[in-house]
């Protein structure tokens, strides 16, 4: 089948020709990089949209969820916090609605402009009334149509199987299983006493993902929800089923992204993406925080942005933006505004550990505005300009800032000491 894997094994195809331009990469090495795994590039041929790279050599990319639920179900409302999160630099978005129409909501992100992902597990447990009475028909028929609808990456907890249940009964955890998707299949194997079909039946779901060239996102359904749960065997159970489901899945010409590793501390997040991408093969990593302290509710958004750029820094590509709501309600409009401001913030900085030129550039003509007292310039290098301007402003047009006003350091000694001939790289 003609997949983006496929194309570039005869060549350079052109949307790996867009994001050459994009990431500075040269467009041979960006194909080898796709046809091997270590770049995925989230498009459903269904669906026109904005291209994203993710992965090795390309800058940290952002991801934002929105989505109703059965509790708070406004479609309007989901509509205006993903254009909220676009407006504020995110690189894709996830629809994660379990209430109202699921089909019309999704259909209304799916004409943003930008990829979108889904977990089709939670339309399937709506459809079905439960996650006991999910069968594997029902849920490669909601699959199929979230593909055929345009979806462009797909979370699909293939590797909560029976051997992960097993540990997880083995080796006991304080939260059990925080993942919804990954308590879903938990719960169809208890019912059921069979094993996961996306893990039983994975060459059939790979065919239907290759037929529709979409990437499959292997969910982490056995990431530690608590930190006291961290080095519990589940987790590293899931880490090497995954291992093997994303070769199989690359060897299908299907591209694959790895999801993980939930709540760790601060000093095992390096361990963590290194044995995941060791295991992958490299393998582009997504993850949600991972959040580094579990006693910070109202600011895990922060707490998701250190562990975050920890992760980047050792290799993880792909952030998911944790909002201030997190654990305690479903976000709102500010919620994903200031969330979405954290994590692009925890990705420049993990951009910043890749030497990417235009990432350091910002840096630079940061540095020079600051030196030139220039405002205007400091706010076009912002990451947040809006935000900066309204700080600045709000104690009148000054040369300086309002902290040091006449005693400012800069403008002391700006005429004194020279100038180093920094250069923007090319």
């Amino acid at each position: 089948m003609h997949t983006l894997i496929s194309a570039c094994l005869r060549g350079v195809p052109p949307e790996v020709e867009t994001i050459a331009r994009e990431e500075d990469l040269p467009p041979h090495a960006a194909a080898r990089a796709v046809a091997r795994g270590r770049i995925v590039i989230p498009a459903n041929p269904a669906r026109p949209h904005r291209l994203c790279a993710i992965g090795e050599g390309c800058r940290v990319r952002v991801n934002v969820n929105v989505g109703t639920s059965g509790t708070r179900c406004d479609e309007d409302l989901e509509a205006e916090k993903a254009k909220a999160a676009l407006r504020e630099g995110a690189d894709a978005l996830m629809d994660l609605s379990t209430g109202g129409d699921l089909v019309r909501i999704r259909q209304r992100i799916l004409e943003l402009d930008a990829p979108v992902g889904t977990v089709p597990v939670y339309e399937a447990v709506r459809r079905a009334g439960s996650a006991a009475d999910v069968d594997a028909d029902l849920l490669f028929k909601v699959i199929r149509e979230h593909c055929r609808q345009g979806v462009d990456f797909l979370t699909l907890h293939c590797g909560v199987n029976r051997d992960a249940l097993a540990s997880l009964k083995a080796d006991p955890r304080t939260m059990g299983v925080v993942s919804r998707g990954g308590a879903f299949h938990v719960a169809m194997m208890a019912a059921t006493g069979e094993e996961n079909p996306l893990y039983a039946e994975y060459d059939y779901l790979l065919e239907i993902l290759s037929e529709h060239d979409v990437v499959v996102s292997l969910g982490d359904g056995m990431r530690p929800g608590a930190l006291v749960d961290a080095g519990r065997l589940a987790k590293s159970t899931e880490y090497l089923t995954l291992g093997h489901l994303a070769k199989r899945a690359l060897a299908a010409g299907v591209q694959r992204m790895i999801e993980g590793p939930g709540h760790i501390p601060a000093d095992q997040v390096g361990y963590n993406v290194r044995m995941i991408k060791e295991l992958t093969d490299g393998a582009p990593l997504y993850l949600l925080g991972p959040l580094v302290t579990d006693v910070a509710p109202g600011y895990d958004h922060v707490v998701g942005a250190i562990g975050g750029a920890i992760a980047c820094m050792n290799g993880a590509d792909f952030l998911c933006m944790v909002s201030p709501a997190e654990h305690l309600a479903l976000p709102d409009v500010r919620d994903i505004v200031e969330g979405t401001r954290v994590a692009k913030i925890a990705a420049h900085v993990g951009s910043l550990s890749r030497a990417a030129a235009h990432t350091k550039n910002r840096e630079i003509r940061m540095a020079e505005a600051r030196r030139a007292l220039d405002w205007e310039k400091q706010f076009e290098a912002a990451l947040a300009p809006e935000e900066a301007r309204r700080i600045h402003e709000r104690d009148g047009e000054i040369e300086t800032c309002s902290m040091c006003g006449d005693l400012c350091a800069v403008k002391m000694v700006r005429d004194i000491l020279p100038v180093p001939e920094e250069r923007m790289e090319p």
